[in-house]
């Protein structure tokens, strides 16, 4: 029964994810902390996040200009990934997710207000590092590689496909560096990775099916799932 509840929360978490271009973390791990503690629930997220998130960064149409403009963010990523682990405590996920929730619910109101934000080429410079390392200590207290890279790269203007892949470049970053941090600290154990590599396959499968949805909307229906969606992600952190 449990490896079925596994298979089906990685289904949906996918389908999630491909639609909208986000959100296989916070799904799953928040489903899957119902019946397996907290690091379970990350260990297995490791594979079918890292390659969802690949799959997603090489489907769209700029791998590498995205790659020569977003380099500082990707730095900024490990930087704040290896800070957190070796500065925060035990308990600062939990006040941390709360706090990501609260970003998340308040940065989705703004969006479906239509309020537009931009980040101009200036500011981009010096922001883009620490939008990077922030975004790395978050990941690494709650598992959810979200805020504030996500606001920030909608805040640079990109086309949906655009905005998709850099969001599947920040993500599939986050997770090595996630996944780098599990396997010092011990938690990313033989068991786990084999279920981990299990969970691929409907994860895979839930993502094709949401990307064959997106495929077919407008770009304003995008913009409006994706600020539903985060406004979902956000208010189960927030009340978790």
């Amino acid at each position: 029964m449990t490896g079925l509840a596994v298979a089906l929360v990685f289904l949906l978490a996918g389908f999630v994810k491909g639609v909208i271009g986000l959100g296989l973390p916070t799904v799953a791990v928040g489903l899957l902390g119902l019946f397996m503690t907290p690091v379970q629930a990350v260990a297995l997220l490791v594979v079918p996040s890292l390659v969802t998130n690949v799959w997603q960064l090489l489907a769209g149409p700029t791998f590498l200009p995205l790659i020569r403009r977003l380099w500082p963010m990707l730095l900024g990523f490990g930087i704040g990934t290896w800070a957190a682990a070796l500065a925060l405590g035990a308990d600062a996920g939990a006040q941390a997710g709360r706090l990501l929730g609260i970003a998340l619910v308040a940065y989705a109101l703004v969006g479906l207000s239509r309020k537009r934000f931009s980040v101009s080429p200036a500011r981009e410079r010096w922001m883009s590092p620490l939008v990077g390392a922030v975004t790395g200590l978050i990941a690494t207290a709650t598992g959810v590689f979200v805020v504030p890279a996500v606001p920030y790269l909608q805040a640079l203007n990109l086309e949906k496909e655009e905005l998709v892949q850099a969001l599947g470049l920040s993500f599939t970053v986050s997770t090595i560096g996630l996944a780098a941090v599990l396997m010092a600290q011990g938690n990313f154990q033989p068991s786990l990775a084999g279920a981990s590599l299990a969970s691929l396959i409907p994860a895979l499968g839930g993502m094709f099916l949401g990307q064959w949805v997106r495929g077919r909307i407008r770009a304003e229906t995008f913009r409006l799932l994706f600020f539903i969606g985060l406004l979902l992600l956000g208010a189960h952190l927030a009340l978790r």
